[in-house]
């Protein structure tokens, strides 16, 4: 392994385990067994390091949403099952995990705008599948963009913040027969 992917290997570890906020370049670099001068070789800064590890986590988990897709399913349950992995890998992923527990918590302005690049890169892709389904004349002509934002926020909400403030979590099922029976209506021709 070279250099550059064990400095990675070890911000990603740092970042997972303390946070943006807390990790510090002399951590990074006693974790990857490297003098810190080595790491500013790679990259500029913190920022800059920590964006190229969140960059390889968002194609990451577009990866997990492509696998689950299947060409002979209708567009809701491709829609349901690509949102519901990124959700899942929101939720499961370490140092996604950790990015949302220190928005939450400290509000530290990287850290906002990480996750609101990723949001961006999940409605982006729930767009560009919405415009294949609508180029294959199964959906109707809408703003594709604003349906995609409108399913990556309703999902977050019934799947995240639904527990907060219910005592009863909805199951998967329950959450694909709501979306199936109001939205996912509305844009099947």
């Amino acid at each position: 392994m070279d250099r550059k992917q064990e400095i990675l290997l070890a911000a990603t570890r740092s970042f997972s385990l303390f946070g943006y906020k807390a990790t510090t370049m002399e951590q990074i670099a006693k974790i990857a067994n490297v003098g810190k001068g080595t790491i500013y070789t790679f990259f500029e800064n913190k920022e800059v390091l920590f964006q190229e590890i969140v960059l390889r986590m968002i194609a990451e988990m577009k990866q997990e949403a492509v696998n689950v897709i299947k060409e002979d399913v209708s567009f809701q349950e491709n829609a349901h099952a690509a949102v519901m992995k990124m959700l899942e890998f929101r939720e499961t992923h370490q140092l996604f995990a950790k990015i949302i527990d220190e928005e939450q918590e400290w509000k530290t302005p990287t850290v906002k705008q990480v996750i609101g690049q990723v949001e961006q890169a999940i409605v982006s892709f729930v767009k560009e599948k919405i415009d294949k389904y609508i180029d294959k004349g199964e959906i109707r002509q809408v703003n594709s963009e604003l349906v995609a934002y409108l399913l990556l926020k309703a999902y977050i909400a019934f799947v995240n913040d639904w527990n907060s403030t219910h005592k009863q979590s909805l199951s998967e099922k329950e959450i694909a027969n709501f979306f199936q029976d109001t939205i996912f209506r509305s844009l099947i021709i």
